[in-house]
């Protein structure tokens, strides 16, 4: 059975890092994500948890300004931040194309900027305030292309992580 999507709930900034680490333990080679939401709900901090999932041994920061960084681990992470681009034009001149492919873990924070230029194999992850707890954020896996197969290893992973953040 496919999941459609996975909704999971942190309730602090190193619960937002603990599902990034888990995923980034899962990801692969040439896998490609889409952050997207607003200011301030968590993507930098989820992409630490990553990169440290990833056996990145520096912490993680927000390119903003650089609108790119990349880090070595197990496989190199392209982290980019299109929060600065205006248009797909702008997007389409940084040249990212060979960097969505093996051996890169490509992250676009407003990962929704880029639109066209993302292949057809991707998850997105939308980071949202909860409604009811100024605390507590909302992170929605939407898997695309052969993400959909993948969902369920996912789910579990993320889960159990998000178990033992509340545990303990």
């Amino acid at each position: 059975m496919r999941l459609p999507y996975l909704t999971v709930r942190t309730r602090s900034a190193d619960e937002t890092r603990s599902l990034g680490h888990e995923l980034g333990q899962l990801v692969l080679p040439g896998e490609v994500l889409l952050l997207t939401g607003g200011l301030g709900t968590g993507k930098t901090t989820f992409i630490q948890g990553l990169a440290r999932g990833l056996g990145v041994d520096t912490r993680a920061t927000s390119p903003s300004f650089t609108l790119m960084r990349v880090y070595e681990g197990r496989y190199p992470l392209l982290h980019v931040d299109l929060y600065r681009c205006d248009t797909l034009h702008e997007i389409a001149d940084l040249g990212l194309e060979q960097m969505m492919e093996p051996p890169w873990v490509s992250v676009f924070e407003w990962g929704e900027k880029a639109g066209p230029l993302i292949p057809t194999d991707h998850l997105e992850v939308e980071f949202a305030w909860d409604q009811t707890d100024d605390d507590t954020r909302v992170l929605q896996f939407r898997p695309m292309g052969q993400w959909q197969d993948r969902m369920r290893e996912l789910s579990d992973r993320l889960r159990a992580a998000a178990s033992a953040e509340g545990a303990g």
